[in-house]
């Protein structure tokens, strides 16, 4: 379980990166994962508005946000934007990266490629502004909105407080920690009380991430789904990117995961345990039913063979998650 923050203010400690703050307190304090992206710390430079995204599917700059922030935005289950208000809008910054995310509208709307996890991914605004104005935050809406959709997240609420200049002020505004401590009570909640269900294969490089991915779009709003390898790859099959993105499944942005680092991040507690060319090297977890899947390694395979694997993997996955409760 995986919460990504963006902290949009150019400034250090301001109020929206207090506010972001307590809210991933509130989510490490149930058992997630947290990571928080400072849009001040990032090297990337600005859309330049080639159109290779809607060409190609893929960004032409290669820097922070392609190398990298694409892969914790597909790997999250919420997004956090907590941000000041400039000008009725998010600092240039933030507006920067969210420019970039042009890349993911693309590959979703031009190529009908989604994120495997995006019937349950949510996304919450937090934002702090000066002035008092009834529409100061209708700009931060609208383009937040658009952000979380084509990042494949689902607006789930907000908590936006106006009158708060002075660096430090919010702390001292009364009812927010309990504003936050709600909203984040109502978003990670139904995420938190999922069952865990790993699929394991060698390299997690094609098997389990195809698994994982089918696993996610059917039942993921019931059962928190990750993957791992004995011995991860480098990158993901490329073949295997091309197999499930003519199913829908969006996988190039997805990164090879070691056991112990899939363990570690679920906090050791897993329900059920799929392995597919790795049961001899899975850790043997008290409590946790695993199975194991006989099926072909799609490594150096063509095509053609992979989708057979496919094919198979989408049947195993849809009977064994039929069988569950």
């Amino acid at each position: 379980m995986f919460v990504l923050g963006f902290s949009a203010s150019p400034r250090v400690n301001g109020n929206s990166s207090h506010l972001l703050s307590l809210f991933m307190e509130q989510a490490e304090t149930k058992g997630f994962e947290t990571f928080v992206i400072s849009a001040g710390k990032q090297l990337y430079a600005p859309c330049s508005g080639c159109g290779n995204c809607e060409k190609k599917g893929t960004c032409s700059l290669k820097d922070d946000i392609s190398g990298n922030l694409f892969s914790l935005i597909r790997r999250a289950d919420l997004i956090v934007l907590s941000t000041p208000v400039y000008f009725y809008g998010v600092p240039a910054l933030m507006k920067g990266i969210i420019d970039r995310a042009q890349t993911l509208w693309s590959r979703k709307y031009r190529f009908d490629l989604k994120d495997s996890g995006e019937s349950f991914k949510k996304g919450i605004l937090l934002s702090v502004g000066a002035t008092r104005g009834m529409t100061l935050f209708d700009g931060i809406r609208l383009t937040t909105r658009y952000f979380f959709d084509a990042v494949g997240a689902h607006y789930a609420g907000e908590l936006c407080y106006s009158g708060i200049d002075g660096k430090g002020e919010i702390q001292f505004k009364e009812g927010v920690e309990k504003d936050i401590s709600e909203i984040a009570h109502k978003v990670l909640t139904p995420l938190q009380n999922r069952k865990k269900i790993m699929f394991a294969c060698r390299e997690n490089a094609g098997r389990s991430q195809m698994a994982a991915a089918f696993a996610k779009e059917i039942a993921g709003h019931r059962y928190c789904v990750f993957s791992a390898g004995s011995q991860p790859a480098e990158k993901i099959n490329p073949v295997v990117v091309k197999a499930m993105g003519e199913k829908g499944h969006d996988l190039l942005f997805n990164v090879p995961c070691s056991l112990e680092d899939a363990l570690n991040k679920a906090r050791g507690a897993v329900d059920m345990i799929v392995t597919m060319g790795c049961k001899e090297e899975c850790p043997f977890i008290p409590g946790c039913k695993q199975v194991d899947w006989n099926l072909s390694d799609p490594a150096g395979k063509s095509i053609n063979e992979v989708r057979i694997i496919r094919d198979d993997i989408e049947m195993k996955v849809k009977s064994l998650l039929s069988s569950l409760p």
